[in-house]
C-alpha cells in the first residue's frame, strides 16, 4: 500500500494574503499571489484546460503541453483573462504561474488497523478559500506541529458509516514529530470512490482529530459528471516541499 509523504513547512501564506486591487497598470504585485484553485485536465481533443469550479472551464493560451504528464492535478494558479478565442471553453486566460498541489486518491478504510497504518495525530483544518469541495475533489489546508525535516503522512478514508456514505475522515501520521512550531500543508483528495450523487447536492461530512477534541465540518458536494475525468491521479509537488 502506497502512502503519500508530505514534508511540512511553516508560515505558508495561502488565504492570509488577499490579491490586491490594481488601479495602477504598472503595479504587478498581484501576480505573486494565487487567484484561483483549479484542476488541470486534458480534453478529448488533447487540449490542456483548467476546471475552475463545478461549471467553469478555462483555456490557458500559453500552455499547450500538459505539464503533469496528462494526469489530473489540483493546482494554484495566477492568471489574467484575455480576449483570445476560447475554443468551446468558458474563458481564455494567460497563466502567469502555476504550482501543483499534492493530489491523491482516497485510501481504504482498514478498520482496526487505521491507527497503525494511517496514524491518529492531531491537526487543525484551516477555514480558507482553498479548503473546498469542488470538481470531484476535497482540497484541504491543514495545520499541525512540526520540527522541520520530518516526513508527515496524510490520508483521507471513508468512515464506512452505513447511515452516511458521504462521511470521510482525515488521517495524519506525524511520524513521531509532535513538537515544534505550527506549519501548514495543502492536499487534494479525489472523491471518485464515494457513491455517485446522481446529480444531487449532498452534505459531505469531514471528520478529524483536532488538538483539543474531535471535530467535523460539512461541505456541499456533487459528483462531477460534466467534465472529462482521468483514472490517473498524480501525486505532484505543492507549494510546500514534498517527497
Amino acid at each position: 500500500m502506497k502512502i503519500t509523504k508530505v514534508l511540512l513547512t511553516a508560515g505558508i501564506l495561502l488565504g492570509m494574503l488577499a490579491v490586491p486591487s490594481c488601479n495602477d497598470d504598472d503595479d504587478k504585485s498581484y501576480v505573486y499571489f494565487p487567484n484561483a484553485l483549479v484542476t488541470v485536465k486534458k480534453s478529448s481533443s488533447d487540449k490542456v484546460y483548467f476546471q475552475l469550479d463545478d461549471s467553469t472551464t478555462l483555456l490557458p493560451i500559453n500552455i499547450t503541453t500538459h505539464p503533469y504528464g496528462s494526469k489530473e492535478v489540483r493546482a494554484l494558479v495566477n492568471y489574467d483573462e484575455v480576449n483570445d478565442p476560447h475554443q468551446g471553453f468558458d474563458k481564455a486566460v494567460k497563466v502567469n504561474w502555476m504550482d501543483s498541489i499534492r493530489t491523491k486518491s482516497m485510501a481504504p478504510n482498514l478498520g482496526e488497523r487505521n491507527n497503525e497504518v494511517y496514524g491518529n495525530d492531531p491537526v487543525e483544518i484551516v477555514k480558507d478559500w482553498v479548503t473546498v469541495a469542488e470538481d470531484g475533489y476535497l482540497t484541504l489546508r491543514f495545520r499541525t506541529l512540526w520540527s522541520g525535516g520530518v516526513t508527515h503522512y496524510v490520508n483521507l478514508i471513508s468512515t464506512n458509516n452505513p447511515e452516511n456514505p458521504y462521511e470521510v475522515e482525515f488521517r495524519h501520521n506525524a511520524n513521531g514529530d509532535i513538537n515544534g512550531r505550527f506549519g501548514d500543508g495543502l492536499v487534494a483528495f479525489k472523491l471518485d470512490s464515494l457513491p455517485d450523487t446522481q446529480g444531487e447536492t449532498v452534505k459531505l461530512r469531514l471528520k478529524w482529530k483536532a488538538f483539543n477534541s474531535d471535530k467535523s465540518i460539512e461541505f456541499d458536494y456533487r459528483t462531477n459528471a460534466a467534465t472529462p475525468a482521468s483514472s490517473d491521479v498524480a501525486a505532484q509537488r505543492s507549494v510546500i516541499p514534498l517527497q
